[in-house]
């Protein structure tokens, strides 16, 4: 197997960077009954899990280009430039980065150009079944918008009682756009954590989805407002490297056998996302953020992975 260049260091270390770093308020807060030993207990906990994460995903990686399978859906043609973590090294480095991990995750894609490291992509299947999707020619989108803000605050519920920052949801960074002839949805907005100041930048979901007979894969890339222009092209060229495998397409669709989805497609923008969102958006406020985070860490920590690179190069 091709070994990861050392650019790829950025992109993994985000998750030991966020898990040594000291109590932060609002994302990172201790009970205040806690005493300082327990206090230090916990984030030396969060940091061996961290750099459990960070090994697991160097052992387990795939530098494309490479032909990744999908479970029996689909296949991603990964392309030159960029790098595969599969499961259940992906699920560990979300959750080493205060996400969720589920048996809908498929992996995560990371780029291994050193100049592109401030971003990441999340692969997903949900077997939904059928999604119709001719609610896309007659959806209000100020309406999908609201219903955005509203299932976001209620994810912060479940943030807030893991100590991460609750989430504000700023505005669309691209409006949902549906191409028929080939299935796939995109659209994008900004979030920022509760408090932070209107000039720092906002982290950034930049959601792509390819629809297939039994469900649709997501493609959400991660990456803050200053970067997003640029990062684009990026998640249009992984979703056009994902291809549905024969029997398994969109058009294949069997009305007489096939299950369809409760919801249309309106819903994975304004119903269905809102809960998706909160899985992604404290990973993207982060790496909007990452340069104050590695600064936190101390470069020291980031010299020590380039070592661990080296080695295993």
């Amino acid at each position: 197997m091709r070994m990861a260049p050392t650019s790829t260091l950025h992109a993994i270390a985000l998750a030991i960077a966020l898990s040594t770093l000291p109590p932060q308020p609002g994302w990172a807060n201790e009970p205040a009954a806690a005493t300082s030993a327990q206090a230090q207990a916990a984030l030396d906990a969060r940091a061996a899990e961290g750099q459990a994460a960070q090994q697991e995903a160097l052992r387990t990686r795939v530098v494309g280009p490479a032909s990744v399978p999908l479970k029996d859906q689909a296949t991603f043609a990964l392309p030159k430039g960029y790098i595969w973590i599969p499961q259940p090294a992906a699920g560990r480095l979300m959750k080493a980065m205060g996400n969720h991990d589920s048996e809908a995750l498929l992996g995560l894609v990371m780029p291994a150009a050193e100049q592109d490291d401030h971003w990441m992509a999340v692969a997903r299947w949900e077997p939904a079944g059928y999604i119709k999707d001719d609610d896309a020619k007659n959806w209000d989108v100020d309406e999908l918008f609201n219903n955005l803000k509203e299932g976001t605050q209620e994810a912060n519920k479940d943030r807030k009682a893991r100590g991460f920052d609750e989430l504000d949801i700023v505005g669309w960074v691209e409006r949902p756009t549906y191409q028929p002839p080939t299935h796939r949805l995109v659209w994008s907005l900004a979030a920022r954590p509760k408090g932070q100041p209107a000039g720092e930048a906002s982290g950034i979901n930049y959601n792509t989805y390819a629809l297939g007979r039994e469900g649709y894969i997501t493609l959400n890339l991660l990456t803050d407002e200053a970067h997003v222009a640029a990062d684009k092209p990026h998640a249009a060229t992984l979703l056009q490297a994902l291809s549905f495998n024969e029997g398994k397409r969109y058009e294949d669709f069997n009305a007489s056998t096939d299950k369809v989805a409760e919801y249309g497609l309106a819903a994975l923008v304004g119903g269905i996302a809102a809960k998706k969102l909160g899985m992604f958006a404290l990973a993207a406020g982060f790496l909007a953020k990452f340069a104050k985070v590695i600064g936190l860490f101390a470069l020291g920590g980031v010299a020590v992975l380039r070592k661990v690179f080296a080695k295993k190069a």
